[in-house]
C-alpha cells in the first residue's frame, strides 16, 4: 500500500464543518465561531456560491494550524484553483488518483469519498490522508467496519452522510475516528449565532463520546 505523502494531522477533535450552500459575504461570522467552539477544519463545497472566494477568506480568517479546503472536487484544474487560494484540505466524493495526487503535489490533506472495499483501498494505494465513507447513513457502523478489516492499519476514516453529534459514539466504537457534519451544523441562510449553537454542542457530543 501506498503511504500518504501528507498524513491526516494530528487534530484535537476530527470535525469537519461542512458549509455547503455558504456565500462569501457570510463566511468570516460562520468561520469565527465554528474556530471558537473547537473546530479545526472547514469544508466548502464547490457546488456553493463562489466557493474559492469563501475559500480564501477563511483562509485568511482561521489560525495556519487549522485545515481549510474545498469538498465535491472533481477535477485536476480544481485542486490547482484551490491551491492558488491556499486551501490545505482537500475533499471529493469519489476516489479520482489524478485529483488525489495532484492534491499531495501541493501538499494538501486529502479525504476522498469511498462507499465500497474496492474504492478504499484504491483510494489508498493514490495516496489518500484519509478516507470518507459517503453516504455512511446507508452503510452504518457495521458496515464501514467490515471494510475497515481490509484497510491499512492507521488510515483514518471518516463518516459522512446522514451523520449528526447522536451518532457518534457507534462509529466510534468500530474505528471511525472522524466526522463530516453538513446539514446538522450549517444550512444555507443560517446565521453565525445559530451556527455556534450547533457548534457548541457537536463539540460537547463528541468530547462525551471520545470519553466515554
Amino acid at each position: 500500500m501506498t503511504t500518504p505523502a501528507i498524513a491526516w494531522p494530528n487534530l484535537k477533535r476530527n470535525l469537519v464543518a461542512i458549509l455547503r450552500g455558504i456565500r462569501p459575504e457570510e463566511i468570516e461570522g460562520v468561520v469565527d465561531v465554528l474556530v471558537e467552539a473547537g473546530f479545526e477544519a472547514i469544508e466548502v463545497p464547490l457546488n456553493s456560491p463562489e466557493p474559492f472566494a469563501s475559500i480564501e477568506k477563511a483562509r485568511r480568517l482561521a489560525p495556519a494550524s487549522c485545515l481549510i479546503g474545498a469538498g465535491t472536487v472533481l477535477e485536476v484544474p480544481q485542486v490547482d484553483r484551490l491551491n492558488s487560494v491556499g486551501g490545505n484540505l482537500l475533499v471529493t466524493p469519489n476516489v479520482e488518483p489524478a485529483v488525489i495526487r495532484r492534491a499531495v503535489e501541493h501538499g494538501m490533506v486529502t479525504m476522498p469519498g469511498v462507499f465500497t472495499a474496492t474504492e478504499a483501498l484504491l483510494a489508498a494505494r493514490s495516496g489518500a490522508a484519509a478516507l470518507k465513507f459517503f453516504p455512511a447513513s446507508a452503510l452504518g457502523p457495521q458496515g464501514i467496519a467490515a471494510i475497515r478489516a481490509i484497510l491499512p492499519p492507521g488510515l483514518p476514516i471518516g463518516a459522512v452522510g446522514g451523520v449528526s453529534d447522536a451518532d457518534f459514539a457507534a462509529y466510534l466504537k468500530v474505528g471511525v475516528s472522524c466526522f463530516g457534519l453538513g446539514s446538522s451544523l450549517y444550512k444555507p441562510g443560517d446565521s453565525a449565532a445559530a451556527v455556534a449553537e450547533k457548534a457548541k454542542r457537536t463539540v460537547a457530543a463528541y468530547d462525551a463520546a471520545v470519553s466515554a
